[in-house]
């Protein structure tokens, strides 16, 4: 039964929506709020917390299809993809996740009833591996599933260490895992290869299609494993193997997807072998690249950016061994939006940014590529007589132009070269740690601070409130009571304060328990508790108190006209600049907002006007401020807009500000937009490719920048004897004035010099009938020692100068040479000997040549020595 990719994934939810779980959207490739991945490579990094337990969420089963990146790693991986069957650098991850619900019968079930039921695959085509230990699985596949015991396969330890075997997950080197059970479909005797666990198993014959995973255990840091109170199941099957197989091809480069990208590939390359490798290495990489671009991240030479670049520049390489002459990635964005966009829209909305950014990158690339030809030129050069190309230049190249290996390989063959292949290796085995250390869990799961408590915040409708302590942390330690001058967290029942979140800083305030004092610096969340930080003013507070908890009011209004301000920015943003803006990030405090955008280029001061002019406009329209619960999916019916880097719930709050603005956001707000009072953008700048950033301040804040800019501006006025709307040109006529100035002063310098440099031809002496002046020059500027000696090269005809003069403690030297003297001394050398007595060194052409040095007291000497240096080359 042929389906479409679309088509599986669609049937893969809506099976899992039947058996009671909730449908989850894809997070981003940006990991949320986890410095430990590099990108999110499997379906259940969104959640994460909820496996360890410091998260909640309103549902205990989900199902996803979540999108993946895994090109952060060795080289080789890179290298394969487009050359193997199914090595890519973006996939889709099917999942169904329980937590703490249903566990291996349910998990078994489920997957055996997707592909035989709703997918009709022949279960005798079908065979499954349990971990060696795991007798409960294996029962279930044997008696409950009815899977004859031969096509039952125990696979057990193979890396030398218990609980090491490709059947046994874990997070991390601590925290949660578990055994697994995978399932493999058999493409048939025709195609090589064993089933798992046999010594032919890495061969394309059997293939993994689904993997199963029992969270049951906690690993401690000593390798001992606890059982979880709630074991959990995690699965996973990529979209591209189960669609080969429902499209009765082998390789994953067959299914409709990658044919119809191939296809464009192909046409506009003008290539029609549509067998070339190529054509797959750049039909995969433009799936990754935009879906990339498309989460915010941008090219760059480090972490996430640096490795969306050699993506990149592969393809751009691989369009060159096409034939393309001229930038030719971006054009497949649409392709990919029209096969992709309607299961993740970000695709569709994004795709301007996602075009320009490949268009620039690849722009970019083809210069890169000119100068790293040019370096390698030179490298051959200086190479002499040797033929082998050392390995550290190869992978300079590679690693810092973008220069693939191979290319190197392929300049230099037909001209006798070859490359240090071990030397190159060594480098990239360098490489490889790095990429390992950045993109893995390296964190200690069990010694993260976990709170058990949750916290209801109230504070959307109030400030100050009665609560009850429930816990103290002092570091990681929990701990029943603080005194006078002890620094902690206090977690409250319920709590005004907000946590810092969606870019929002925490809440300042006071917890008061009697003549006791909390001073709150900060709020923070940790799981579902709100954490109080901050130390003991006075008194004593412990586990069991009552408290009266107060925002400081002042702070948070302020903040939350920063914060309302922003939704306005926004919409502003993209009625002036377009719909492709999207925000990227922001950060709002009570004294002034940044706000991060997608867009190309650099806002002119009319357009920042405009925006300004548009924000006030709806501040002084004074709308409320209303917000609202509802369900995720009928807040983006109706239109309102998530932020990139959010992390939302099925349950959401809706803000909306008058027509004009509509968003998701949790964060606190003003109650009508006139409580803005005013809006002032204070910068614009450029962050990275494609993003900009625009600092700004509203309310109090602004009327206070507005009143600095003015004192700033009166002082200006008077140092130039004007006022305030005469200052510009006040300005613009003493910068008039100073340029004449200068040019008179510049002028007289050169009349100086001249003056100065007749004065010198009655010092020429003759050298082996060679005319030659060495002379130190008192009162003229280094620039100055150019134009003397252009002046007595001219009256002399013929000869051979060197000229200095000292200024603010330093040497400023320069030599010059007729021509017909040039091929006896180079003026380059002569500079350099006197140079190389003063402390300095210099260079230039055999005619003319300028040095400087940092020991005047040794001049004399060093100027004595020309004579006796020329005597010999004349």
């Amino acid at each position: 039964m042929y389906m479409s990719t679309s088509e599986i994934r669609t049937a893969f939810l809506e099976y899992f929506r039947s058996q009671g779980h909730q449908v989850v959207s894809s997070s981003s490739l940006v990991p949320h709020n986890d410095p430990t991945l590099l990108f999110t490579n499997a379906g259940m990094n969104q959640f994460k917390d909820v496996f360890l337990g410091s998260d909640t969420r309103n549902y205990s089963r989900a199902t996803t299809a979540q999108r993946c990146v895994r090109a952060g790693g060795k080289h080789n991986d890179l290298d394969n993809v487009g050359y193997t069957a199914r090595h890519h650098t973006f996939f889709e991850m099917l999942g169904n996740f329980s937590f703490g619900d249903y566990f291996k019968q349910d998990a078994i079930r489920f997957a055996w009833g997707f592909l035989t039921e709703v997918l009709q695959l022949p279960k005798d085509k079908l065979l499954v591996t349990v971990y060696q230990t795991d007798d409960e699985a294996y029962d279930i596949w044997a008696k409950e599933m009815g899977i004859p015991a031969e096509r039952i396969i125990r696979i057990g330890d193979n890396k030398g260490a218990p609980y090491a075997s490709d059947n046994f997950w874990q997070m991390g080197d601590t925290g949660p895992c578990g055994p697994c059970t995978e399932i493999f479909y058999d493409h048939g005797d025709q195609i090589w290869g064993g089933p798992p666990g046999s010594a032919e198993e890495d061969g394309d014959r059997f293939i993994e299609i689904w993997n199963v995973v029992f969270m049951q255990f906690n690993r401690q840091a000593d390798g001992t494993l606890e059982p979880l109170p709630k074991p959990s199941v995690d699965t996973g099957m990529g979209i591209e193997r189960i669609a080969a197989i429902m499209q009765g091809v082998h390789s994953n480069y067959e299914i409709d997807i990658f044919q119809r990208l191939i296809k464009v590939v192909a046409e506009i390359t003008g290539t029609q072998d549509l067998e070339n490798k190529s054509l797959r290495v750049i039909a995969d990489h433009i799936r990754s690249c935009s879906f990339l671009i498309a989460d915010g991240v941008m090219p760059s030479n480090e972490g996430r950016g640096y490795v969306l670049r050699r993506i990149i520049r592969r393809a751009a390489r691989h369009g060159r061994l096409l034939g393309a002459k001229e930038s030719f990635f971006f054009r497949l964005v649409g392709t990919l939006a029209e096969l992709m966009g309607d299961a993740y829209p970000e695709l569709k909305s994004q795709q301007p940014v996602v075009e320009r950014v490949l268009k620039q990158e690849e722009e970019q690339f083809s210069r890169t590529l000119d100068r790293g030809l040019a370096l390698l030129e030179e490298a051959l050069q200086s190479l002499g007589d040797s033929k082998q190309i050392p390995g550290e230049l190869v992978f300079k190249l590679y690693d810092t132009y973008g220069f693939p290996a191979d290319l190197t390989a392929d300049v230099v063959r037909d001209r006798g070269y070859d490359i240090d292949e071990a030397g190159f290796e060594r480098e990239m085995e360098k490489q490889r740690e790095r990429a390992k250390g950045a993109s893995a869990f390296t964190v200690d799961y069990n010694k993260q601070l976990k709170i058990d408590h949750s916290s209801e915040f109230v504070g959307y409708d109030q400030l100050q409130g009665e609560s009850q302590i429930t816990a103290i942390y002092v570091g990681d330690q929990a701990v029943s009571e603080l005194k006078a001058g002890d620094e902690a967290m206090i977690v409250l029942a319920t709590t005004p304060f907000y946590a810092e979140s969606g870019g929002q800083v925490g809440d300042a305030g006071l917890l008061q328990h009697g003549d006791s004092l909390f001073a709150v610096c900060d709020t923070q969340k940790l799981g579902g508790a709100v954490v109080h930080k901050g130390y003991v003013e006075v008194g004593q507070f412990a586990v069991g108190q009552s408290v009266l908890a107060s925002v400081d009011g002042e702070r948070r209004l302020a903040t939350a006209a920063h914060h309302s301000v922003t939704h306005l920015l926004h919409a502003a943003l993209r009625q002036t600049l377009g719909e492709h803006v999207t925000q990227k990030g922001s950060q709002v405090g009570p004294d002034r907002l940044r706000f991060d955008f997608s867009h190309f280029e650099p806002m002119t001061n009319g357009t920042i006007r405009r925006v300004e002019e548009l924000v006030n406009a709806q501040i002084r329209a004074n709308a409320p401020v209303q917000t609202q619960l509802m369900a995720l999916d009928d807040a983006k019916q109706v239109g309102a807009m998530a932020l990139f880097g959010e992390k939302y719930e099925d349950e959401v709050r809706v803000v909306n500000m008058g027509e004009f603005s509509t968003e998701l956001c949790g964060g606190t707000h003003a109650q009508r937009t006139g409580d803005i009072g005013f809006f002032k953008i204070i910068s614009e700048s450029g962050v990275a490719a494609g993003i900009r950033r625009i600092e700004a301040v509203a309310g109090q804040a602004a009327i206070e920048y507005m009143h600095q800019l003015g004192e700033q501006i009166d002082a200006a006025a008077e140092l130039v004897k004007g006022d305030q709307f005469s200052i510009a040109t006040r300005v613009r006529q003493f910068m008039e004035r100073t340029r004449l100035l200068e040019r008179e002063l510049e002028a007289a310098k050169s009349k100086l010099a001249a003056q100065a440099g007749a004065g010198l031809l009655g010092q020429v002496m003759s050298i082996n009938g060679q005319k030659v002046l060495v002379a130190e020059l008192d009162g003229i500027d280094a620039k100055s020692l150019r134009t003397t000696l252009d002046d007595l090269k001219n009256r002399l005809q013929s000869g051979v100068l060197l000229l200095a003069t000292v200024s603010d403690g330093k040497v400023s030297l320069i030599a010059g040479v007729t021509a017909d003297l040039t091929g006896k001394v180079k003026a380059g050398e002569l500079v350099n000997l006197v140079a190389s007595q003063v402390g300095g060194k210099g260079g230039g052409r055999p005619d003319m040549a300028q040095a400087g040095g940092t020991q005047p007291e040794a001049l004399p000497a060093a100027l004595a020595s020309v004579q006796p240096w020329l005597e010999e080359r004349l």
